[in-house]
């Protein structure tokens, strides 16, 4: 079982002058997921190389037993530091590919054209797709074999309107990762904020929030089982 994980290269939060990136336990809670259960874990990222870490998803509150089995763990720690490019990736090689979030997704890969044909042609291989938190924005641009947009009639979930406001990021962000889906068609659910939801519509698997990340993770797993 191969699982590849593509991560953000952004790091730049807009013109507000901080920091961005991918957020820490939306990889390493999936990561443990997929390792514990003897799959192969591959990281990707467009620009290959370390990707930038979101430096609040490290900050104490936000840490968790994975983030920091995931920091005390040196192949781990390698695995990220050389991500493979995205361009460099055949989706022949993988049974399933997986989307951690935070916020820099929504810059590059929501827009990066490798991303958006490795997601059609995972799908169309019959194949699956998780995204968590931000990371079902990526699917902004992604269309079915019909020319439609991917999400259009499908069960999905994604960071909410209230938990960006939440962080006050509304008017910092390219765009709302739920306005997006409902846009494109999506049947967009949500939980409370920070509670654990996820939705499963065929082959695409979408979670709320950086809570959701393990069972998102979960959920691909159960899928390719």
């Amino acid at each position: 079982m191969n699982i590849l994980m593509v991560l953000t290269s952004h790091d730049t939060l807009g013109t507000t002058g901080k920091k961005t990136g991918f957020w820490l336990e939306e990889l390493a809670a999936p990561y443990y997921t997929f390792v514990d259960a003897g799959a192969e874990v591959t990281l990707a990222s467009p620009k290959g190389g370390q990707p930038p870490l979101d430096p609040k998803s490290n900050e104490k509150d936000a840490q968790t037993e994975t983030t920091r089995r995931f920091e005390a763990d040196s192949s781990a720690m390698q695995a990220l530091a050389n991500t493979r490019k995205l361009s460099e990736i055949s989706i022949a090689d993988f049974d399933a590919v997986f989307y951690p979030g935070g916020h820099g997704p929504l810059w590059d890969l929501a827009e990066d054209q490798t991303s958006i044909s490795l997601i059609e042609q995972t799908l169309q291989a019959n194949k699956p797709v998780a995204l968590v938190c931000h990371a079902p924005g990526v699917l902004r641009h992604v269309k079915s074999t019909d020319d439609q947009p991917i999400v259009k009639g499908k069960s999905v979930t994604g960071f909410s309107n209230t938990e960006e406001a939440a962080v006050g990021l509304t008017e910092i962000v390219p765009f709302l990762v739920e306005d997006m889906l409902r846009e494109n068609g999506g049947h967009y659910s949500k939980a409370e904020d920070w509670q654990v939801h996820v939705q499963q519509d065929g082959l695409l698997i979408t979670g709320q929030n950086p809570a959701s990340s393990a069972a998102t993770a979960e959920a691909l797993l159960k899928l390719l089982q």
